[in-house]
């Protein structure tokens, strides 16, 4: 079955054939993958095989393997996922860890509680990572779409952190309540440029919400929105931070420099790529 469909799914273009069904196999058996190894003659029953060939299916028409098995890991905690909203990636871990140790010095040199706000929550998952592991913090997380912000109440819901985050509906900082301010603002934004989507692998493309993707013609379309909005929302000493596209290091650094912000750090990703920018008002 695996060398089989590993066949497959290479002729239909899919990265990682092998390590796919492989993936694909494990969460139909409810195995973890590599105790597929411990079982290779296991014989599959007919419900299995016909599972597994609907799932191949799907996925040899580059429906995104989240979307199949339902979810994906983040930071260790398990996300639903769905079309509404981006699905997590392992570059936004990096932005989540910073954040979490950030607010944890900012918790202890404060003595008390802190805020956060995640711009453009999606699946929440960014919002999810900072209440678990920063238990003194007020998170608000922030969406333009309902249907996003629906799977990040589900995902709220999971991981019994509901009481803990408060969701807004909303385009840009306004849609917070009066007077509502931050320790920290973390955002994943938008920023593919429009005239690349197009370019981008069909499992993006085409099942990836294009409003989580559409950062405009240069695609810094919020990384302006966000260096003119949130200067008014951060407390004293308060950071932003922002995941950066690839290449997009020195336009959104001058976007922030020109609205006032000191930018504090750029720092990779796990393949070395400029990711997490870290910035600070003068």
């Amino acid at each position: 079955m695996i060398q089989r469909s590993a066949d497959y799914l290479a002729k239909k273009g899919v990265e990682s054939p092998r390590l796919q069904i492989e993936l694909l196999l494990a969460h139909q058996l409810k195995l973890p993958r590599l105790q597929l190894y411990l079982n290779f003659s296991r014989t599959l029953g007919d419900a299995d095989v016909s599972a597994l060939s609907a799932m191949l299916a799907r996925r040899g028409k580059r429906v995104p393997l989240q979307h199949i098995i339902g979810s994906t890991s983040f930071c260790g905690y398990e996300m639903s996922v769905g079309p509404e909203a981006l699905i997590p990636r392992p570059e936004t871990e990096r932005l989540a860890e910073r954040a979490v140790d950030w607010l944890s010095e900012r918790s202890a040199s404060l003595g008390g509680p802190c805020a956060a706000l995640d711009f453009g929550t999606g699946t929440g998952c960014l919002a999810i990572v900072l209440a678990a592991r920063c238990p003194s913090v007020e998170v608000r997380a922030l969406d333009v779409s309902a249907g996003a912000l629906a799977r990040a109440r589900a995902n709220l819901e999971a991981h019994a952190l509901l009481d803990r985050v408060s969701l807004h509906l909303g385009d840009g900082l306004a849609s917070l309540p009066t007077g509502a301010s931050f320790d920290l603002i973390v955002s994943n934004p938008p920023y593919i440029p429009t005239a690349e989507i197009e370019a981008l692998d069909p499992e993006v493309r085409d099942h990836d919400p294009r409003i989580a993707l559409d950062g405009g013609a240069d695609g810094l379309t919020f990384y302006r929105k966000l260096a003119s909005e949130a200067s008014a929302a951060l407390r004293p000493g308060g950071r932003l931070m922002l995941e950066l596209g690839d290449g997009q290091a020195e336009a959104v650094s001058a976007i922030l420099r020109d609205q006032m912000w000191v930018v504090d750090s750029v720092s990779p990703d796990y393949s070395a790529r400029p990711r997490v920018l870290v910035a600070r008002l003068d």
